[in-house]
């Protein structure tokens, strides 16, 4: 063979083998930029939460669980977003149409985003007004139960029966927000009636004093009973104790177990819906 050709294979070679060797370099060096500031995101983003985790713990702080799980939320979704530009520019991919095509895309994508986008600032308002906590029992609307969770885009419930329910923070906010945990004592609205005839102070008595003797209801709260309506066929008493939370339901359900057969015992008569026939004969 030639050797000049021979010659200029081999320089060929030097040439392609020093190209690829720098272009190896140059890759080496954008992947490793590329993870770095990958890694960097990663511990901006546990730093933000740790501040925010402890942020929540001071006493009498202002920032609460629901607004810090929102703003950690908020705060990661802006920081992935620049992340991802700044590795296109490493990667030497131009922005600049990507950022002139983002001007109609975020008109589309404003008319199909619109109740995500509503129930973001929806949730970011909760999050401000804090009108309920983490394990707190809440009426939304027609819907009650334990809340478990909030994101920028829902409120998670726990029902009674332990069903999951999610309802977008647009909803939550139209509509009238009932916190049952709201203080850590809570009066039981119950109400019984008697007939017409019967002794009133008698029956006041009886109630005022079996609703005294339960354990969960407050000493040092009025315990209120009187009569509170007159009906076709009753007289109707309203009874309003106070008791802690968790004893609501145990005070509610024993009354109404114990007084029909103590108002009974005492020959109070508790009325009933009865349709009195009377048969005339002719003589």
């Amino acid at each position: 063979m030639d050797p000049e050709i021979i010659e200029t294979v081999g320089d060929n070679v030097s040439v392609f083998m020093s190209y690829s060797v720098e272009q190896l370099i140059h890759i080496g060096i954008i992947v490793a930029l590329s993870l770095l500031t990958f890694v960097i995101a990663k511990i901006v983003i546990k730093i933000i939460s740790k501040m925010l985790r402890k942020a929540v713990k001071v006493k009498n702080g202002k920032l609460t669980p629901l607004m810090a799980g929102f703003i950690l939320k908020v705060v990661q979704v802006v920081i992935w977003v620049f992340t991802a530009l700044i590795i296109l520019q490493i990667w030497g991919i131009n922005l600049t149409p990507v950022i002139a095509g983002l001007g109609v895309t975020g008109v589309v994508l404003g008319f199909a985003l619109q109740e995500s986008i509503s129930n973001i600032f929806s949730g970011l308002l909760l999050a401000l007004n804090n009108p309920f906590g983490i394990g707190d029992y809440v009426l939304l609307g027609s819907i009650e139960g334990t809340v478990t969770g909030m994101d920028a885009i829902s409120v998670t419930l726990l029902s009674g029966d332990n069903k999951k329910i999610t309802i977008s923070n647009k909803i939550v906010l139209a509509d009238a927000i009932i916190n049952y945990s709201a203080s850590d004592i809570r009066r039981v609205d119950m109400a019984v009636s008697v007939a017409y005839g019967s002794d009133l102070e008698k029956a006041k008595d009886i109630i005022t004093n079996l609703v005294k003797s339960y354990p969960e209801v407050l000493s040092d709260k009025p315990v209120i009973v009187e009569v509170g309506a007159l009906s076709a066929s009753s007289i109707d008493f309203i009874i309003r104790p106070w008791s802690k939370n968790s004893d609501y339901w145990t005070v509610k359900w024993r009354f109404q177990k114990e007084i029909c057969p103590a108002l009974n015992a005492a020959g109070i008569e508790v009325p009933y819906n009865k349709l009195d026939v009377n048969i005339l004969t002719q003589n």
